[in-house]
């Protein structure tokens, strides 16, 4: 259970008082340290009934299996629960670990959830225990020895330490970030106070709050900034505070509204932006050592003479914040500060002139960030990029170990502010879910491996603001899941059966990553080396009488991590019919009779590539193409065509996710199109 202490700017914080919002450093390496943290809350609560979630954190040393205790003060009982297998007798109620969460490493998190009954009233519970040991929020060595607190200038020590205890980390995005009015200009409602204690309740140990602040300040020469806005963000930064999040602050879509014109108007933005840092770090001079500053969101610059111009105005801006902030006294002076490399690249020229940087400055309280969406044509689903394959993998390799490499091997810590996938925008199938699953899996692996704290971006697509759900469980168990072990997959999380013809065995292969298979939910199987394999007699009872689409969905289950779910889909090649539309208005009527779409391919009949992206022949989904399934069509985009030659026949080639390519034809007169079978 969370216990509030609200946090204002202006307050004096005390050492005690970090001290406090950050546990107790313990002064022993000879005994192992035990200590734990949960936050406990309701999300909804009806007559006679309610859902609670269940957020823990582990202080102390790793631990390889856990149980959590408690017990109801009232006549609560528990019905259903996730993520952990719950039972009660009586009032206690004891919660174990699931056999995908089971390893919880220091200053990790786990959270599960339940559904109740209650009746009279619907008290939280007072106190936990995480493996017998009460959770206060701090820790001490187990046995007989008494603990013996130490002080530091933050709560968990050095900034690598600090970094450790950040991960995992959530981005309130496109809300105080938004270019407009006010925090809903993008769509999203008000943040609410409950919208910050249901994230922590997920698990998330930090939080980043974007700010851009480019329509909430006066005019040169003081640039003041509307004190209603600053307010309004304390208000939510003291929110998170209170919740237990490390918070990152920042001056975040400026970079690219007025910053990016610093190679001709140099005077103008530099004194725009120490203006806001100066007036930023005395607002915030004596939050808790919790509250970290980031110094500008992905700086870019407009017009420069190349990146040696690039790297020098970089420098300054990261060179210029790092002065105001530590000259502002206070918690400043030992706060951490997070400095970015140019677009948040984790290039390696890019990560060099950071490192310059940091070498100049040579401040132990400094923190490096990159961003990360993955290899581009994956993340966007063009060129072919479909699968997260080899080259998708490796991409994130060479990118995580570089930073590891440049920063993290050397005491420096590193988080990737911002991660997911560009296609997360757009339509909801641009890149396939078994894919996007592999590639959260191994996201967090890898980041575990270089030590490398995350942020999740969600700029209102994942977590419900006002809901408090998760658009997409299956992801958000996939994502919690590699924050702490590996879960195996496989090469596809589908298999084809076609409607019409003799029904064979289909086989799958499985990525183990580390894991033991355990076995198949839901169907009878054989497994030689890798290979799962589903007999004849088998399939024909999983498809039943064939209907189109998903007839039978089984779950590989593995000895750590989620189960890998696989769906057994009945299909046959999906039917395109001709029609005839406009450039800014045409679709292919389409039968998908149970297939799905992965991509589409343009070419001229000499050949060469037609349409947007000419280098690559495969378009980019849901901006030259997306299919509408309850449609029945696949719309062909008025940007696709914007870059057809008029008069040109182009040749269309739709590859299904079955494996089944279907051949249409599609010619532009003007802004008048035909489509074709032939």
């Amino acid at each position: 259970m969370t216990i509030r202490s609200r946090w204002r700017a202006g307050l004096t914080v005390s050492a005690a008082a970090v001290l406090l919002a950050g546990g107790v450093a313990v002064a022993s390496s000879a005994q192992a340290a035990a200590g734990c943290r949960v936050t406990y809350s309701v999300p909804s609560q009806w007559n006679g009934g309610f859902t609670a979630n269940v957020a823990v954190t582990n202080l102390g040393d790793a631990v390889n299996d856990w149980t959590l205790t408690w017990s109801f003060p009232g006549s609560q009982t528990v019905t259903q629960a996730w993520n952990a297998t719950v039972t009660q007798s009586g009032a206690a109620v004891t919660a174990r670990n699931a056999s995908y969460n089971a390893g919880l490493g220091t200053n990790a998190s786990v959270s599960f959830g339940f559904n109740g009954s209650w009746s009279g009233s619907n008290a939280n519970p007072a106190t936990f225990a995480l493996n017998g040991t009460t959770c206060t929020g701090t820790t001490s060595p187990t046995g007989s020895v008494s603990p013996t607190p130490t002080t530091s200038p933050r709560p968990a020590g050095t900034a690598m330490e600090a970094v450790a205890a950040m991960q995992p980390g959530w981005n309130l995005g496109n809300s105080f970030d938004a270019v407009g009015a006010d925090e809903t200009a993008w769509g999203n409602p008000r943040v609410t106070e409950a919208l910050l204690d249901n994230v922590r309740a997920q698990g998330f140990n930090s939080i980043r709050i974007p700010v851009t602040w480019s329509n909430h300040h006066g005019a040169a020469p003081d640039y003041t900034i509307d004190p209603a806005w600053l307010a309004r963000v304390q208000e939510v930064v003291g929110w998170a505070l209170d919740d237990g999040f490390y918070v990152m602050i920042n001056i975040h879509h400026d970079s690219w509204q007025w910053i990016n014109t610093m190679p001709t108007d140099r005077a103008n933005v530099t004194a725009r932006y120490e203006a806001l840092w100066t007036q930023l770090a005395a607002a915030f001079r004596d939050a808790p050592a919790r509250l970290t500053f980031e110094s500008v969101n992905e700086p870019q610059f407009t017009g420069s003479s190349g990146d040696a111009q690039n790297a020098e105005l970089l420098n300054e801006l990261n060179t210029s914040f790092h002065r105001i902030v530590r000259a502002s006294g206070g918690g400043n002076a030992t706060r951490l500060l997070v400095l970015p490399t140019l677009h948040t690249s984790a290039e390696q020229a890019r990560i060099d002139e950071l490192t310059a940087t940091f070498t100049a400055l040579n401040d132990p309280n400094l923190i490096a960030t990159v961003h990360f969406y993955g290899y581009w044509p994956f993340s966007v689903n063009v060129a072919g990029g479909t699968r997260f394959d080899a080259t998708a993998q490796q991409d994130l390799i060479d990118a995580f170990d570089r930073v590891h490499n440049a920063f993290v091997s050397k005491n420096i810590p590193v988080i990737i502010g911002e991660y997911g996938l560009l296609g997360f925008d757009r339509h909801t199938g641009t890149i396939q879910q078994g894919e996007k699953l592999k590639f959260f899996e191994f996201l967090g692996y890898h980041a575990r491996l270089r030590r490398i704290t995350t942020m999740l971006w969600d700029n209102g697509q994942h977590f419900g603001r006002t809901s408090f759900q998760w658009s997409d469980p299956e992801l958000i168990a996939q994502i919690r899941s590699s924050w702490t072990v590996r879960s195996g997959t496989a090469e596809s999380d589908q298999i084809y059966v076609p409607r019409t013809g003799a029904i064979t065995a289909e086989s799958l292969t499985l990525n183990l990553n580390g894991t033991t298979f355990e076995g198949l939910t839901g169907a009878d199987y054989t497994l030689s080396g890798n290979t799962l394999t589903l007999s004849a007699e088998t399939v024909t009872r999983l498809v039943g009488d064939r209907a189109y689409g998903i007839n039978s969905t089984l779950q590989a289950r593995f000895s750590t991590g989620v189960p890998w779910r696989i769906d057994v889909i009945t299909y046959d090649p999906p039917l395109l019919s001709a029609a005839t539309g406009t450039t800014g208005a045409f679709a292919v009527p389409t039968q998908f009779r149970g297939d799905q779409l992965a991509t589409m391919e343009a070419k001229y009949a000499d050949g060469s590539f037609a349409g947007p992206h000419n280098w690559t022949a495969f378009k980019e989904f849901d901006v030259a193409f997306a299919p509408d399934y309850p449609g029945d069509r696949i719309v062909l985009k008025p940007e696709f065509f914007a870059e057809v030659t008029d008069g040109a026949r182009v040749t269309l080639t739709f590859h299904f996710w079955s494996g089944t390519t279907v051949t249409y034809y599609v010619t532009r007169s003007g802004t008048s199109v035909t489509g074709t079978l032939s």
